[in-house]
């Protein structure tokens, strides 16, 4: 389903009670059990209803949408790489998958992330990518298959030279199997409150 736009009816529909690459972070976070629990009721809810959450929205992720095909014109400008926009991608075989903000050649993609400049500063001054997307990215790689990532943060209000940074992400293989095992633990739970529900007659 890459071929379907993000955003749109037909992309919302493709996502539906799938667990999602950039919800990642959530599925991983045992420390943490509300946000975990909570992410995994609203798959369950969808599920059972067959419509999504309703979409989240905020100055930042305004923001995002707004800028990111700047953002991918620099990226392009700056590596010589075509980026393919494509839509949702789902798992072979599992209940989950992953929306890129574009694919690379055969072995790349990239996720473009439009931040303050505060922001950006603090990515540059620590170099390599922050710690707080690499199940995103990691996950997509293990969704699409690819080699590397091209991890991209652009603040346009930046100088030009500190305008696009970017850090290409290769594969771990280790994280990767960690992270599917615990994707596949979570859609268990998932699949098993269904079911519970599912069974439960007159809310007895």
């Amino acid at each position: 389903m890459s071929e379907i736009i993000q955003g749109s009816d037909e992309w919302f529909a493709a996502r539906l009670g799938r667990a999602t690459c950039s919800r990642y972070k959530d599925v991983l976070a045992k420390g943490e059990g509300k946000t975990r629990t909570k992410y995994l009721k609203q798959l369950v809810a969808e599920r059972l209803t067959g419509e999504a959450e309703e979409g989240f929205s905020n100055g930042h992720t305004d923001r995002g949408t707004e800028q990111e095909p700047f953002a991918r014109m620099s990226y392009e400008a700056i590596t010589g790489n075509l980026v393919e926009e494509v839509g949702f991608i789902q798992h072979a075989t599992l209940m989950t998958g992953g929306s890129p903000d574009g694919l690379i050649g055969i072995d790349g993609g990239c996720e473009i992330k439009s931040v303050l400049s505060t922001v950006q500063i603090d990515t540059i001054e620590a170099g390599g990518y922050p710690s707080s997307h690499k199940a995103q990215i990691q996950g997509l790689l293990w969704i699409t298959g690819r080699s590397w990532w091209d991890f991209c943060s652009f603040s346009p209000k930046m100088p030009e030279n500190l305008r696009t940074y970017i850090f290409r992400v290769q594969r771990d293989e280790l994280y990767i199997a960690t992270l599917a095992g615990e994707v596949m633990t979570f859609l268990g739970g998932v699949d098993s409150l269904v079911a519970k529900l599912q069974g439960v007659k007159n809310g007895y």
